[in-house]
């Protein structure tokens, strides 16, 4: 028989659980013999008091040995079979050995630890390690106790594969929820000052832990007698000890682990074959073992007590004994009394633990409310709104997740699909689709026109699979719905119910949203293209081309514009303007400038005059915040010049008059090569009452181009260098010869091609090339 003694300072080394320590090998101890006579004294194997005998040696004198001092104040141990009711004997003499444990005090002589909680937390601790030698090992095992100055050290030691290989062996899914082993050695881990493990070649395994009592200076207590392992408790101890954990230890211990350890006491002191705790928390998943002592038994008699616990928790505390023939020494009212008093104790540490685990949960969902609501609002685009509420769904609410969206003329369309498992996608397309095959299933159509008829609360349904639907609802009209399939392996929990709901009312409102911002730039993209021309004409002899860059695609309509109006047969005003400002005001002005320059024009005003009564209308407006800039150039044809020798007449060229009010300049480019800024500036229309305007008269030769443009051309910017008007001659002169398509699409480019950023000004090109004859 091996038995552990203290670890002393020759004897420390480092293990692999933290600081460890390997217990020394003491000699053999099959029989003991009398200090004063020589005969042998048989010794009950099951309790062995060393401090006592030691004392009793002394009376005999002794050779002098030299060894190092170890000051130890008791010695215990025992052997106990491997059977279920041995570590309640273990437990029983650890208490009984330790009840006169003196609180320890530190080396200032402040008061330690008390030595209640001390005791307790060896009686905890050992009760794990015999249970799994009992578990585990199925052999006999040895239960050591040492009580020193300094420490309290319990050795358990077997003969059967131990916990640690077993517990590493067990397959990782049990881990989790579901998991009930391993708990021995993380409570002596987490509550010990020193443990650790040694296993001997020959079979035997030793589990070892260490408490410190703090250092005392007192004398060592005289050595008590052997104590009875079997004595009788009253009323009042059983009580105190069923119910009393210390706050030291309770502290340091998970409701869970709390709970096992009352549920462990109550069966030690009931005598029971098993003590089990069921709870069922009311989310659907039924009642779930959280604590169990003992094997579970049939043909017992049970005594059931239910958990005094709030709703939604429901529990029972039940009590099995193992025959009827063990029954007729079983008092029921005791059995009874002791059980109720154990499960108030339980019922507090069970709604304890749930109430924490329903507060993570709450914490938990509102992180996932609050990362949600980020995601929807990131995009004010339809599509990618409603793309983004089934990516946020699967899995945390359900295995799949639908979107249906009810389009103008009230049918109901797919938008968006997502499952767990990719490769069932296709399939449940086909029955979530209306417009595919095969279809929507009668009940999910019924649950759809009752969304639509009130859309109040969600409803389930069972195809093609159980989900629930709730409706997306926002500005008080339903705009969809939202179709979740149930989590794996559990129905919808109320909780659950009530997080879909709340995700599609956020989801309702970023699609209406994203849906009224889609109508308002569409209207808004409508109204730009209205003040440009459909197109340009397509004149003989006349080349037009233009195109137009808007900064921004969404609703802010930009002030920039050009036009292309035919006068008569030969005559044609070309026009481009940049109005001040964005928006609505912006493009009001805009078709103001438009379309009163055409209605002055038409009436053969010259184009100076044209533009001082353009001036008139735009101050009266009393707006002197929308000005405009504008280029206006009137292109007359050219007589002919000639017939050619295969008899068609020769295009002699344009002329142009050009009036700038507060315009940058064209770019006449000839078709040589050369390229030059032409015209006069002028003042812009609308900022005073009265302007200054010059009309210069140009000519195009044929090949020759007129490029006008707005100022987006030249202040585009690439840090704090502009594209400028130096840039813009090179780029026309190297499109020299081109038709007027290419010359505007050469600028465009090398516009684009200057700098990545984004456009902040919107960019409009008009190209005027007189054909040369063919």
């Amino acid at each position: 028989m091996w038995w552990s003694c203290p670890p002393s300072s020759h004897a420390r080394t480092a293990a692999g659980h933290g600081r460890t320590t390997a217990p020394a090998r003491p000699p053999q101890h099959p029989t003991l013999t009398d200090p004063i006579a020589t005969d042998p004294v048989a010794v009950d194997p099951a309790f062995i008091d060393l401090a006592a005998l030691r004392t009793a040696a002394r009376a005999r004198p002794q050779p002098t040995v030299h060894t190092a001092s170890v000051p130890v104040q008791l010695e215990r141990r025992t052997r106990l079979p491997p059977d279920a009711r041995s570590a309640g004997r273990a437990r029983r003499m650890l208490q009984e050995a330790l009840r006169d444990l003196d609180p320890a005090t530190s080396g200032d002589g402040s008061t330690g630890a008390d030595g209640a909680d001390l005791v307790d937390t060896v009686v905890l601790l050992a009760s794990e390690l015999c249970e799994n030698a009992v578990l585990h090992a199925g052999t006999e095992f040895e239960v050591a106790l040492t009580v020193s100055d300094d420490e309290v050290t319990v050795a358990v030691t077997d003969r059967g594969a131990g916990p640690l290989e077993l517990h590493l062996a067990q397959p990782r899914q049990r881990y989790g929820r579901a998991a009930s082993h391993g708990r021995g050695l993380a409570l002596v881990q987490r509550l010990a000052t020193t443990w650790g493990t040694r296993h001997e070649s020959d079979g035997r395994h030793i589990t070892w832990f260490s408490l410190s009592r703090g250092r005392t200076t007192a004398a060592p207590a005289a050595p008590a007698a052997p104590p009875d392992t079997e004595r009788v408790w009253t009323s009042a101890e059983q009580a105190r000890w069923l119910l009393h954990v210390p706050s030291a230890l309770g502290d340091r211990l998970e409701p869970v682990e709390l709970v096992a350890e009352l549920v462990r006491r109550l069966r030690e002191l009931l005598g029971a074959e098993s003590v089990e705790v069921e709870v069922d928390e009311g989310d659907g998943t039924g009642s779930r073992e959280i604590a169990r002592d003992g094997a579970a038994t049939s043909g017992g008699v049970a005594v059931e007590v239910r958990l005094p616990m709030t709703a939604p928790l429901r529990g029972v505390l039940r009590v099995v004994h193992r025959s009827s023939r063990q029954n007729a020494s079983i008092d029921a009212d005791r059995t009874r009394d002791l059980t109720e008093l154990v499960a108030t104790r339980i019922a507090m540490a069970v709604e304890s633990n749930w109430l924490r685990g329903v507060d993570q949960r709450r914490r938990s969902w509102m992180t996932y409310l609050a990362e949600t609501s980020e995601l929807l609002g990131q995009s004010l685009d339809v599509d990618l709104a409603v793309a983004v509420v089934p990516q946020v769904v699967v899995p945390r609410l359900g295995r799949w997740c639908a979107v249906h969206l009810v389009e103008p003329s009230g049918r109901l369309r797919l938008a968006a699909l997502t499952h767990a498992d990719e490769t069932k996608l296709s399939e449940l397309r086909g029955v979530l689709d209306p417009d595919g095959s095969p279809g929507l299933p009668p009940e999910l159509r019924s649950r759809f026109t009752e969304l639509a008829r009130d859309g109040s609360a969600p409803v389930r349904f069972a195809v093609p699979t159980d989900g629930i639907a709730v409706p997306l609802r926002a500005r008080g009209r339903t705009i969809g719905t939202l179709l979740v399939g149930r989590p794996d392996g559990r129905p919808h929990s109320p909780e659950d119910i009530v997080m879909a709901g709340d995700i599609a009312r956020r989801a309702a409102l970023t699609i209406h949203n994203a849906q009224s911002t889609g109508a308002h730039v569409a209207v808004s993209q409508a109204l730009q293209q209205a003040l440009l021309p459909r197109a340009l004409p397509v004149v003989p002899g006349v080349d037009f081309a233009a195109e137009y860059l808007p900064a921004s695609t969404g609703s802010d309509v930009g002030g920039d514009f050009y036009d292309v109006l035919t006068v008569d047969p030969s005559h044609w005003l070309v026009s481009i303007g940049d109005v001040c400002g964005k928006g609505a005001r912006a493009a009001a002005r805009t078709g103001l400038v438009r379309d009163v320059l055409r209605v002055l024009v038409r009436d053969d005003r010259p184009l100076p005059r044209a533009i001082e009564m353009l001036n008139q209308v735009m101050i009266e407006a009393g707006d002197p915040l929308q000005f405009c800039t504008l280029a206006a150039a009137m292109i007359s044809r050219r007589r002919p010049a000639g017939i050619d020798p295969s008899g068609r007449s020769t295009h002699a060229g344009l002329d142009v008059e050009l009036v700038l009010a507060g315009h940058v300049q064209p770019v006449l480019l000839r078709a040589d090569g050369t390229a030059e800024l032409i015209g006069q500036f002028g003042t812009a229309v609308g900022l005073l009452p009265s302007v200054r305007l010059t009309c210069t008269p140009h000519r195009l030769g044929p090949g020759d181009t007129l490029l006008v443009y707005t100022d987006g051309v030249t202040e585009r910017r690439r840090g704090r260098e502009q594209f400028g008007a130096e840039r813009l001659l090179e780029v026309a002169t190297g499109a020299a010869g081109r038709p007027a398509r290419q010359v505007v699409a050469a600028v465009r480019e090398a516009v684009e091609r200057f700098s990545a950023d984004p456009l902040d000004d919107d960019v409009a090109l008009l190209a005027v090339r007189a054909v040369p004859a063919r």
